[in-house]
């Protein structure tokens, strides 16, 4: 005989005293959460609960750059259960978050999930990330990307460069900006090329500056443009900390250079300049599909992690 289901009740938590309730579903980024609220990157009301019988059935959160009006990234949504739970309550939180968080007429942004490097292989895992993407999918939501996050760890060596070329730092934002619009022409990765089916390259490249790039804390000095001995540019490296980890934020050779193994002395200098800050880490990420620039990070000593996957809203 199967005993009628408590009513479901859907909101978001009253404030930092529901945290232990929130995170009672584990996931990798529980320990951030409380540290995000502080900072002004989540709020209360952009992290949400499905509730049965006070017991968390799913959740669902949003973050942004710190103290944002509006989420930039949905990176948390959980089922009740390992292998998935019921959906049908994730679905339901969906429908009554989605219209309470993101403004009226606005698409929603991005979901984006980490998981364990080897998700595919194990039944249980595989079945509760196509569970929480199935949810996704029934309110709107559509695989944009698989990708591979990639750590370099203390005790790795750093390449010895190969004396080809020479590094010098940024000049200035117009000449990172002349040079990533260069590097988008015949790019590999997914984000950058949904951005030029609806903007020019430089237009891309004017907002990768200054919606990501420009707002790194740490110091613009470590950023690297590699030249031949004539001094004429050839790639650049953005080694930075976005505010949990020392990162390489970007990473390209232009067009005219490729094919010469130059991407390896610009990967070294970015990682070997972190690496001389005593750094616990190094992280970087790039698309599963994107295999020459994954080669890159694997010659460079980095390993992957975790897999991430991005879903979008259209």
């Amino acid at each position: 005989m199967l005993l009628p289901q408590p009513d479901l009740v859907l909101r978001p938590i009253t404030g930092p005293e529901e945290l232990d309730l929130f995170n009672s579903l584990p996931y990798v980024l529980n320990n951030e959460i409380g540290d995000d609220l502080a900072a002004g990157h989540r709020r209360p009301e952009w992290l949400w609960l499905a509730l049965r019988a006070d017991r968390v059935v799913a959740r669902a959160g949003w973050w942004s750059r710190a103290h944002d009006r509006h989420p930039l990234l949905m990176d948390i949504f959980d089922l009740d259960a390992p292998d998935g739970g019921d959906a049908g309550d994730g679905v339901r939180l969906l429908e009554r978050a989605l219209p309470a968080v993101v403004p009226a007429g606005a698409t929603p942004p991005q979901y984006a999930r980490f998981l364990p490097p080897d998700w595919r292989d194990h039944p249980r895992s595989r079945r509760a990330v196509e569970d929480r993407m199935g949810a996704l999918e029934r309110v709107g939501a559509r695989l944009f990307v698989e990708r591979l996050r990639l750590e370099w760890r203390p005790g790795t060596p750093v390449a010895e460069l190969s004396g080809r070329l020479s590094f010098r730092p940024v000049r200035d934002a117009g000449e990172l900006i002349d040079l990533m619009t260069l590097v988008l022409d015949g790019t590999l990765d997914a984000h950058s090329r949904d951005d030029l089916t609806r903007m020019t390259p430089r237009q891309a490249a004017q907002e990768q500056y200054h919606n990501e790039l420009a707002r790194y804390a740490s110091p613009r000095g470590w950023w690297q443009v590699a030249t031949l001995p004539e001094g004429e540019p050839v790639g650049v490296v953005i080694p930075a900390h976005n505010g949990y980890n020392p990162i390489i934020a970007y990473l390209g050779v232009v067009p005219a250079h490729r094919g010469r193994g130059y991407i390896h002395d610009v990967l070294a200098t970015g990682t070997g300049l972190l690496a001389a800050q005593n750094v616990p880490r190094i992280r970087a990420a790039t698309d599963v599909g994107n295999v020459p620039m994954a080669a890159a990070f694997a010659r460079a000593g980095y390993v992957t992690f975790e897999r991430q996957i991005d879903m979008v809203w259209r």
